[in-house]
């Protein structure tokens, strides 16, 4: 998807399914191509905010992808 395209569709509040994909710390670090442990690096630094339910960590798809366009570098 283009980046255009995406923030539109956010605008317009129409997020695609697939854009709203929660993933959990071992997919998300996976999707990202980091070790679960620079995932939470970059949590702790708050580059990323997940959500809690319990004991675990889940990462919105979207905002992985929000984060790699960003060219944030820790």
């Amino acid at each position: 998807m283009d980046i255009l395209k995406l923030a539109t569709d956010r605008e317009n509040g129409n997020e695609s399914v697939s854009d709203l994909t929660w993933l959990d710390s071992k997919d998300a670090a996976k999707y990202l191509r980091r070790s679960v442990n620079a995932l939470r690096i970059l949590t702790y630094r708050g580059y990323i905010k997940p959500r809690k339910l319990g004991r675990r960590l889940y990462f919105r798809r979207i905002e992985l992808d929000r984060m790699i366009e960003s060219s944030l570098t820790y």
